[in-house]
């Protein structure tokens, strides 16, 4: 199915295929904007499984962004974390051969394909069909890095490995990323299936096989391993980040919204943001211990925590609020939060940034340990909520969360100051880097120029 959209005539048209998951659509989407706001004669066409469009099909209202949709050939959004193995093998062998009877049937005939690296096959049907491929990282570029090189965990004994035991030693040979304690790495060192990682290494042997390589991220956020990738690749690479879905600085937002008009009521900064993502997900025990701390720190708070409001309202006390879903960009550039503990998943991570927030990090798997060691270790910006000793099932206690969330949301405690200071300055580098000559936006003006050198 595609859906209906006004086509009037676009010189170039564009078919991008994110993973399926929230956290890899919303960035694939928000790329899908930021070109159609530079040209106005680009067509996408975003292509999700049918249950996606069911999620998302209200929320694309552009002319000139079309969905279509691919059978429901993965497990479904719902269950999907219950068996992410078999769900990856889904992926890998059961969505290419819609994906192409889809692409034979397009019109206009498609000029480039954005997939998701997580989808090599997409790569495969652009070359079958000579149609350029750009592949899209949803994650750091540091993490990206350790991933092509995986090779060299294993030839410094680092793979697989006992992280209970081993966890605080350091990783100091990966190309461009900084030394890194083995439990930031990836939680699959310790062990992963043999089927797992032969998926993610073809994920990686197809990326040289693209003709772009784009990061969400700011080439001044990882200057390091960016320059170590560009001396890998022959393909041009671009950092595009924040890629997030921008404020209007005129936009009024209060009227009407619940949690924006309480937060107008509170002091400057004093305000802890909290969000923990919308896929993998705490026991039910730690956060009641996140609870129990937000009530004994007093500290205020606003609280997106999907699906268990009204258990959570209870015990959190009463100095802020718990909320089902908030415009969570919109809250971190309110001037009354002061804050934000977070699981690090990467696309709140780079709206944090771009608003100027410290952090406290909390984060669970795949790259959030890797965030969260950039936001703590590399740019000062944050805090970690679990102390570095610590094995990644320890339960951190009400009390413990208590005394960190009251030091870090002091206004006059010296070492919060500095990192308050440092976060205003990621704020102005993320700022600077959209502007007309900044980083992010050269690179985006590269990149919709090879897209319509190579239409010509």
């Amino acid at each position: 199915m595609i859906s209906n959209r006004d086509q009037r005539s676009p010189v170039c048209h564009v078919v991008a295929m994110p993973y399926p998951g929230r956290g890899h659509i919303n960035p694939m989407m928000t790329l899908c904007k930021l070109l159609t706001s530079q040209k106005t004669d680009i067509l996408i066409t975003f292509v999700v499984t049918e249950e996606w469009f069911g999620f998302i099909g209200s929320e694309v209202t552009q002319d000139n962004i079309r969905l279509a949709t691919i059978p429901n050939v993965v497990p479904s959004e719902l269950v999907r974390a219950a068996d992410m193995y078999c769900f990856i093998e889904a992926i890998m062998t059961k969505m290419e051969a819609p994906f192409e009877r889809l692409m034979d049937r397009l019109e206009p005939p498609p000029s480039l394909i954005v997939a998701d690296t997580f989808l090599p096959w997409a790569v495969r049907v652009g070359n079958r069909m000579s149609i350029p491929a750009a592949s899209f990282w949803p994650m750091p570029a540091s993490f990206f890095s350790v991933f092509q090189h995986f090779h060299l965990l294993a030839e410094n004994g680092h793979f697989p490995v006992d992280l209970l035991e081993r966890g605080n030693e350091r990783v100091d040979y990966i190309p461009g990323v900084s030394s890194t304690r083995l439990a930031d790495l990836p939680h699959f060192i310790s062990g992963i299936s043999p089927n797992i990682l032969h998926h993610i290494h073809e994920d990686f042997s197809w990326v040289p096989k693209a003709q772009y390589l784009l990061f969400p991220s700011i080439y001044e956020l990882e200057p390091q391993v960016i320059d170590v990738l560009r001396s890998i690749f022959s393909l041009p690479i671009y950092t595009i980040g924040p890629l997030i879905p921008y404020i209007k600085s005129n936009y009024h937002p209060s009227a009407g919204i619940d949690y924006l008009q309480w937060l107008d009521s509170q002091p400057c900064s004093s305000v802890l943001y909290i969000s923990m993502g919308s896929f993998l997900s705490f026991s039910g025990a730690q956060m009641d211990e996140i609870a129990g701390g937000l009530r004994l720190s007093r500290v205020r708070f606003i609280w997106v925590a999907r699906g268990e409001t009204d258990r959570l309202k209870d015990a959190c006390g009463d100095m802020g609020l718990v909320v089902p879903w908030c415009e969570q960009l919109r809250v971190l550039c309110h001037s009354n939060v002061g804050g934000f503990l977070t699981h690090c998943g990467w696309n709140s991570v780079r709206e944090g940034v771009f608003a100027g927030v410290p952090f406290l990090t909390f984060p669970l798997r795949m790259d959030q340990g890797m965030v969260s060691k950039m936001i703590v270790e590399d740019w000062k910006v944050g805090w970690r909520l679990r102390k570095a000793e610590d094995k990644m099932d320890h339960l951190v206690t009400s009390e413990e969360i208590a005394g960190l969330a009251q030091t870090f949301m002091d206004l006059e405690d010296d070492e919060g100051r500095e990192m308050r200071r440092r976060a205003r300055e990621l704020k102005q580098i993320c700022h600077g880097a959209i502007e007309e000559g900044g980083s992010s936006q050269t690179n985006i003006n590269a990149f919709v120029g090879d897209i319509f050198q190579g239409h010509a």
